[in-house]
């Protein structure tokens, strides 16, 4: 039997990215994404002239436009409020997205939990666990309150029927993965439903300025499932960061239409729940006296500027190829940077094995922890360690030169805060004469030479 052939008006379009052809493909030809390239037929010509309609409201200059920000309501969680810019606008869409078990319903929950106490309704709305399951956890992290009401429930329609008999303040939805409609197709998680959900959710919001809180799912490569449209509905979207080795939590605003998208939310998981840590400058700190190896840089987290201790340790070995092991740090600057102190015979580590690792867990992606990183090496191979008194805040070029960083005066301020009383940056020039300053702090003798 001879295939169909599309009609003239029939095209094919990507629910994913918009991105159309005249014929079926499996794959989409723009984003390269499998089985979201789906027919569409084009408008016919009784269809392509559209009559215009009175508008309700005339266009207005600009200039006349109220310029009274929307007011936000505070979410009960400071950290949390902190990322979307001082609070809930009523009628935003936020999407809370993070890999599996990092913590998004505990934060959700514990958020939920300080509205109510606040005497605001809130309906948490759980298509992935039972009404028990949550009461356990909520019972174990103290969020229990009679203004916190419970659903369980896949289907959209009946979640918009429990907000028409709650009429809610706050309405949260754990996640938007698992909810079907029944004007979508596919099962639950395909593009089409996760648009129409979505969308459903987000028009709720906006017509009775409910503010709504949406758990979306990541894929293997961390990006958020589902159409990117979704990332475009939404009003603010949030990325829940942590290590599952450590307790630290991170909240960052990665579209935000109500506030900047620099600011970050720092959490504690521990057993009994999440807990703020509005300074978590002295979680990245090493504790007792200087040892060889290690070196305190200020590295910004979002508007943050905190302490970040990095550590070294170099052994002797007789292989070939010594092994570059790093935690917390990119393992192709730190080998740009012993390609560095090697060249310009700072240290010598071409016979060594060299670790290289960040205290508390956090991760240094900014190259303003070069000239940290270089000094920690540099210490752990010629045996010498450097004052608690001192950081290094630069970025290290090829030539030995040190480069001026970003936000300089943030970062010395909370160096400042934090007891540092010298800071080595760019004003040394170079990595040789930074060295030697950090030398010369830590043995207190300004008649000796400046080299380790």
């Amino acid at each position: 039997m001879a295939a169909r052939r599309p009609s003239s008006t029939t095209s094919f379009r990507c629910t994913e990215c918009g991105w159309t052809t005249v014929k079926w493909v499996g794959r989409c030809g723009e984003c390269q994404q499998w089985g979201t390239v789906v027919e569409a037929s084009a408008p016919s010509a009784s269809t392509r002239d559209v009559a215009p309609v009175s508008p309700e409201r005339t266009a207005r200059p600009i200039t006349s436009i109220d310029t009274t920000e929307a007011p936000r309501r505070t979410s009960g969680v400071g950290e949390f409020d902190r990322v979307l810019g001082g609070g809930l606008v009523p009628g935003a869409a936020v999407l809370l997205s993070g890999e599996p078990g990092v913590g998004k319903s505990t934060l959700l929950l514990e958020v939920a939990a300080q509205s109510a106490r606040a005497g605001r309704r809130v309906l948490y709305v759980s298509a992935e666990e039972s009404l028990g399951q949550v009461r356990l956890r909520a019972e174990r992290t103290g969020t229990l309150h009679d203004r916190l009401l419970l659903a369980s429930e896949t289907d959209l329609a009946t979640i918009l029927g429990h907000v028409d008999q709650v009429r809610p303040d706050l309405l949260i939805v754990d996640s938007v993965q698992t909810v079907s409609s029944a004007l979508g197709d596919g099962a639950a998680g395909h593009p089409s439903q996760v648009r129409e959900v979505a969308s459903t959710l987000i028009r709720i919001a906006k017509d009775r300025d409910l503010p709504v809180v949406i758990v979306g799912h990541v894929t293997k490569d961390g990006s958020i499932a589902g159409p990117r449209i979704l990332e475009h509905l939404v009003d603010v979207v949030c990325q829940f960061e942590g290590d599952r080795q450590t307790s630290l939590r991170f909240v960052r605003a990665l579209k935000n239409r109500f506030g900047p998208t620099d600011e970050v939310g720092c959490f504690d998981m521990a057993g009994d729940g999440i807990v703020e840590v509005p300074d978590p400058s002295a979680l990245f700190l090493g504790h007792g006296d200087p040892v060889p190896g290690t070196c305190v840089t200020i590295a910004l987290e979002g508007r943050r500027a905190i302490p970040v201790e990095v550590q070294a340790l170099t052994l002797e070995t007789g292989a070939p190829n010594p092994r570059r092991i790093v935690s917390g740090v990119d393992s192709a600057r730190v080998a740009m940077i012993l390609a560095v102190l090697e060249k310009r015979r700072i240290a010598k580590t071409s016979d060594k094995d060299v670790y290289v690792s960040t205290v508390g867990g956090v991760r240094l992606v900014e190259p303003a922890a070069d000239l940290a990183i270089a000094i920690a090496i540099a210490g752990a191979v010629h045996e010498r360690a450097v004052s608690r008194h001192v950081a290094a805040i630069g970025e290290l070029s090829l030539a030995g030169e040190i480069r001026p960083v970003t936000q300089t005066g943030q970062r010395g301020a909370e160096a400042a805060r934090m007891g540092y009383r010298t800071v080595i940056d760019a004003s040394a020039r170079t990595l040789g004469g930074a060295i030697g300053e950090a030398s010369l702090h830590q043995r207190g003798r300004s008649d000796e030479p400046a080299a380790f």
